[in-house]
């Protein structure tokens, strides 16, 4: 199995930004969470990270006939960005959204999620751990 997992604005800042709301660990830590959850279930993982709309666009469109399943943290562009939404849809891939904290608990802006319209589970609130949860549960859904 190819897994594209994607991040986007500021998870590169994990460990640094609010930790009373995304926790201790740093994004060094929650790459090596992801190798290692990939290695144990014989998964191909690519993981890339982006602070620019655009860019987070390109990395869906070039999995389509190159990955199997997305996990996907769009961070901010969760609650902004019909283009990410479009994006997950035209290529059609199973698609996990990951948020560390629980946005169903946060700002009213943040309970919308656009990019969760396309994805067939949104698991928030499990902090890093959430990715390897979406992992295997792309793997054995």
């Amino acid at each position: 199995m190819r897994l594209l997992v994607i991040n986007g604005p500021n998870i590169n800042l994990l460990g640094i930004r609010e930790p009373h709301l995304y926790g201790n660990a740093n994004y060094q830590a929650l790459v090596d969470l992801i190798n290692k959850t990939c290695a144990e279930e014989n998964i191909t993982p690519e993981i890339y990270q982006s602070n620019h709309e655009g860019e987070i666009v390109d990395k869906i469109q070039q999995a389509l006939n190159n990955t199997d399943a997305i996990v996907i943290n769009p961070a901010a562009y969760t609650h902004t960005s019909i283009a990410i939404l479009d994006a997950l849809k035209a290529v059609n891939i199973p698609t996990v959204e990951v948020h560390i904290s629980d946005i169903t608990t946060r700002e009213s802006f943040r309970q919308i999620s656009y990019t969760g319209m396309a994805c067939v589970k949104t698991i928030c609130g499990k902090g890093i751990d959430g990715y390897r949860q979406a992992i295997l549960y792309l793997k054995n859904p």
